[in-house]
């Protein structure tokens, strides 16, 4: 799968084309819609399910270096102020400020980042390593991995300091009782 036919595909879901097209009018910095509803999209294209199957939420990624919470607060109210019509839900979250909360939440450790596809780097599955945004010209997409496990429905680990076993496996099983085509590759490979 090359980045035309992915990003393609994953507009194919109107939601993840409206909020792309909001996020680039709205200018929140360095903000990107990542992860699960990009590649459930492509694997609901794939399978030739409804585009939104099984999609639990749209993730935003942005990067502000106001990392107090009233500022991000400000912005997942603003978001979902925008979104309502839509019916989904957003998760919105400055990679800014992630490494202040994730180690007590998850006690994993969390170094911080200085960009937004330093979070999508973090992922727990490779998979979903993929980011998308509108700019002037058209589509950006940021895949460090590529298409290839997407295209193919394919759950990888993806091993790093916050990386957890426990959370991989859970998210693989929720993946798999969706998606029994998935195949879904040990934590340890």
């Amino acid at each position: 799968m090359t980045s035309d036919e992915f990003i393609a595909a994953a507009l194919r879901n109107p939601a993840n084309k409206i909020i792309v097209d909001e996020l680039f009018h709205l200018a929140l910095p360095d903000a990107w819609l990542v992860s699960g509803c990009l590649v459930q999209t492509v694997w609901n294209v794939e399978t030739g399910r409804a585009v939104d199957y099984g999609i639990a939420d749209y993730d935003v990624f942005y990067f502000d270096r106001d990392t107090s919470w009233e500022a991000e607060d400000d912005v997942i109210r603003r978001l979902n102020a925008a979104f309502r019509k839509l019916r989904v839900k957003i998760e919105a979250r400055n990679q800014a400020r992630v490494h202040l909360w994730y180690p007590d939440k998850h006690g994993l450790p969390y170094p911080p980042l200085t960009c937004s596809t330093g979070g999508i780097d973090r992922f727990l599955t490779r998979n979903t390593r993929i980011g998308l945004r509108r700019t002037r010209e058209g589509y950006d997409v940021y895949a460090p991995d590529g298409f290839d496990d997407a295209a193919n429905l394919i759950v990888r680990p993806n091993p790093g300091p916050n990386f957890s076993a426990d959370n991989y496996a859970v998210k693989a099983a929720r993946w798999k009782a969706l998606w029994p085509e998935v195949t879904v590759l040990a934590a340890d490979a």
